[in-house]
């Protein structure tokens, strides 16, 4: 079923779990999250990321992911991720999406207010979930816990950013990172202050940088009004992994690379999901 996000995101903040949010740019990615989450019995969104969408254009990502949906026993709403670019975003709404990130969270407060309530505007004629961003989310390959606290959500702007723009999701940012952590690194979650930020904000959060975060503050986050998890890069690093393997020890055809590809993003998004808490929620 091709859902709305909104319906999504609310069921998950009542039960208290957190949907996952896999980023997806083609055929097989969104169909391997899908399985997965069919597997699992969860509620799933695809995410097209901005810089994967000259691949991957609302213009096919929608009918191909709509043809998915509507196959699929599991209910999976599609969302635009970390959305800058206007037209984009308009092009995304416009064809069809369910959830829309806004992410002006680099520009001063105000300034990312009023891109984030220009967007919300529109999509709110349509029943679009907008997601806006506080803070800013550090980088897993450079990560270094003093920069990624530099870049954390402040509380004090959680109620002026929701009340001024009327979001449905807030993204924060507690300490987690964007992307693959180098070999021995762990983000390391501030409770505390997600705690806080859940205590002001009127509205369900989104945690990214869901990659390489520990199972048992993936299990934990969703007490503190997590409602959606975002995942790419460790389901595309397991997907590059497969083929690269492959490529070692056999000349396998290109259609047969894809299945393996397939294959082994599966496997990474069910295990996520069964960390998440929302495996056997439909």
């Amino acid at each position: 079923m091709f859902a709305m996000m909104n319906d999504l995101i609310q069921a998950a903040a009542q039960q208290r779990y957190a949907v996952l949010a896999i980023n997806c740019f083609n055929l097989e990615t969104a169909r391997a999250a899908i399985q997965a989450a069919e597997q699992q019995r969860a509620p799933l969104i695809l995410n097209v990321y901005q810089g994967h969408s000259a691949h991957f254009p609302p213009a096919i990502a929608v009918p191909l992911v709509k043809a998915l949906a509507e196959s699929a026993r599991v209910p999976v709403a599609l969302a635009l991720d970390h959305g800058k670019a206007f037209p984009l975003i308009g092009q995304a709404f416009r064809a069809g999406f369910t959830g829309l990130m806004i992410d002006a969270s680099s520009e001063p407060l105000a300034e990312n207010i009023r891109q984030t309530a220009a967007v919300v505007k529109m999509a709110h004629t349509a029943g679009v979930c907008v997601e806006g961003e506080l803070g800013h989310i550090a980088d897993a390959p450079t990560y270094e816990l003093a920069d990624a606290s530099v870049k954390m959500t402040q509380v004090a702007d959680v109620l002026p950013f929701i009340e001024q723009t009327h979001i449905d999701l807030l993204a924060i940012s507690v300490g987690t990172a964007h992307g693959l952590y180098p070999a021995g690194v762990k983000p390391k979650i501030d409770f505390q202050r997600l705690e806080e930020l859940h205590a002001v904000s009127t509205r369900p959060l989104a945690l990214h940088g869901g990659s390489g975060t520990p199972a048992e503050d993936i299990r934990r986050v969703s007490e503190f009004g997590v409602a959606k998890i975002n995942v790419g890069a460790a389901v595309f690093e397991g997907g590059k992994r497969a083929v690269e393997q492959a490529l070692k020890h056999s000349h396998a055809e290109l259609a047969d690379l894809l299945g393996l590809m397939e294959s082994a993003c599966r496997e990474v998004v069910a295990e996520y999901l069964s960390w998440s808490g929302s495996a056997g929620k439909v």
